[in-house]
């Protein structure tokens, strides 16, 4: 008969290091993916497809270790082992599900927030409160780890995948507690409830809210302070949907500007180049930090990360200054 082995429980200490280092390496991979990707299709283009980059990425780092039914690189440096409750193996299917599950849900319901927006339809409310209840769903599945450290990942709770190592216990080291960050967890979780409950009562019985009368008057006042370009009011200008979907136009074509494009010299022209896009600037603004770029490439730019491309500095959007003489 041959004997049975148990393994060493795996220690919370253990999981967490291994999630950290897959963390990194799939942040190492996803950039220098987009370094090459960049170097091809410029800044502008490789924003518009960050979402499935990301997802590319991931796909593919699990795929060739979760996938094979092999270690991640988190877990071949921590020595722990995927495997069900009941200590067997994992299956085909599983693995399947672990890949997929904690990504392309989100990518879908992301991408269909932009394509399709919600609306006011109860299948367009719970769209759009997808994402928020599923980190809510991910906060309580870490805090639960935390107290009692077996799961901490949201989708291994669900699909029943557990790890085993093959590191010796020592029975002269006690292993670190995180029942503390487990407690604060969960008392962040109770202030979010807390907080969820108030706000439906306030939208149940307004005059309950004392912040009304004080919001009116601020929204009264931001309407009298409305900035217009050029008999524009800015915030229809920032209002422009996907701007980045528009097709370019030559420079010489752009009404944003009283330049003479054609009679620039050609090495003057070549200085006029948006970084983005890598086309000369059309419709040109600055931000801030004094960098220049083309109006739509900016603003989608900064729709999806709120920083100068170039200095990284904090752009906002309504503080883009519009440039038409350079």
């Amino acid at each position: 008969m041959i004997p049975r082995y148990s393994f060493p429980a795996t220690q919370q200490a253990q999981i967490i290091r291994a999630t950290q280092r897959d963390a990194f390496h799939l942040f190492t991979l996803k950039d220098q993916t987009e370094s090459v990707l960049r170097s091809w299709l410029g800044t502008r283009r490789l924003t518009r497809w960050e979402k499935e980059i990301d997802l590319i990425v991931k796909l593919a780092y699990y795929g060739l270790t979760t996938g094979l039914a092999a270690q991640t690189l988190g877990e071949e440096y921590t020595d722990i082992w995927q495997s069900t409750s009941s200590g067997v193996g994992v299956s085909q299917s599983r693995r399947l599900a672990l890949i997929l599950l904690p990504v392309l849900p989100v990518y879908v319901a992301a991408r269909l927030n932009i394509w399709y927006p919600p609306g006011d339809s109860t299948l367009g409310k719970v769209r759009q409160s997808l994402p928020a209840t599923l980190e809510i769903a991910g906060e309580v599945n870490l805090a639960l780890f935390y107290l009692r450290g077996v799961y901490y990942d949201l989708v291994k709770r669900v699909l029943g995948i557990q790890y085993h190592s093959s590191v010796a216990e020592n029975p002269d080291s006690r292993p670190p507690s995180y029942s503390l960050l487990g407690i604060l967890l969960a008392t962040r979780l109770a202030y979010r409830l807390i907080s969820w409950l108030r706000s439906r009562r306030v939208a149940a019985d307004p005059s309950k809210d004392p912040s009304v009368e004080e919001s009116q008057t601020t929204a009264g006042l931001n309407a009298s302070s409305e900035t217009f370009l050029d008999d524009r009011p800015v915030s229809s200008i920032l209002n422009i949907r996907d701007p980045e979907s528009r097709p370019p136009i030559p420079a010489e074509e752009d009404e944003g500007t009283i330049l003479d494009v054609g009679a620039i010299p050609e090495e003057i022209r070549d200085s006029r180049k948006c970084t983005l896009c890598l086309e000369e600037r059309t419709h040109g603004c600055a931000t801030d930090c004094g960098h220049m770029f083309c109006w739509d490439c900016i603003v989608g730019w900064a729709r999806e990360k709120s920083e100068c491309p170039l200095c990284r500095q904090s752009i906002s959007l309504p503080q883009l200054i519009p440039i038409h003489n350079l």
